[in-house]
C-alpha cells in the first residue's frame, strides 16, 4: 500500500465533510436574512463561512499540487492559477481533479473571498451573496462529486503496488 496516496485520500473524504458542514451553515444563515429586521449578522454569517468553503477547497488543492503534482503555482495571481491546475490532467500523474465549469463556479467563491479578507464587513454586496448563494447548491452538488472520485482514483493508487 502507498501511504501517501492513502492518506490523501483520507484527507479529501474528511474535507468533503468539512466542507459540507461550511454550506449548509452559510444556507441556514441565508434564509434567515429575508425574515429578519436585522440582516447583517446573518450576511455576516454567510460571508464567513462562504469564506471559510473556498478556503478549504483551496487548502485541499494545495495539498494535491504539493503531493501529487509536486508543483504550487507562485506569484501574484498563484490563487487563480491553482484552480486552473486542478481542471488539467497531468499525463501519467493524476485525471483533472475538477472540470472547466467548477473551475468558473469556484473563481466567483474565490473572488468573493479575497473581498471579504480585505473590506469591511460593512461593504458587503448582500446582491452579489445572493448570486452566490443562488449558486451553492450547484456547485457543492458537482464539486463533491468530483473531490470524491478524486479520492476514488487516490484510493486505487494506493493500491497500485498490491497488485504486483
Amino acid at each position: 500500500m502507498i501511504e501517501l496516496y492513502k492518506r490523501l485520500a483520507e484527507r479529501v473524504h474528511n474535507e468533503v465533510s468539512d466542507l459540507e458542514r461550511e454550506v449548509k451553515r452559510a444556507q441556514k444563515s441565508w434564509r434567515v436574512v429575508p425574515r429578519t429586521t436585522d440582516p447583517d449578522p446573518y450576511i455576516d454569517s454567510v460571508a464567513l463561512n462562504l469564506h471559510g468553503f473556498y478556503s478549504g477547497v483551496e487548502r485541499l488543492f494545495e495539498l494535491i499540487a504539493n503531493q501529487i503534482d509536486e508543483q504550487l503555482p507562485s506569484g501574484e495571481a498563484w490563487h487563480r492559477q491553482l484552480l486552473d491546475q486542478m481542471a488539467h490532467e497531468i499525463e501519467g500523474v493524476r485525471p483533472p481533479v475538477i472540470d472547466a465549469s467548477t473551475v468558473m463556479l469556484l473563481d466567483e467563491f474565490r473572488k468573493f473571498r479575497h473581498l471579504v479578507r480585505h473590506v469591511y464587513t460593512s461593504q458587503l454586496d448582500a446582491a452579489r451573496m445572493q448570486t452566490l448563494m443562488d449558486s451553492l447548491s450547484i456547485l457543492w452538488a458537482k464539486l463533491a462529486e468530483q473531490l470524491e472520485e478524486f479520492a476514488n482514483f487516490l484510493e486505487e493508487l494506493s493500491r497500485a503496488d498490491e497488485a504486483r
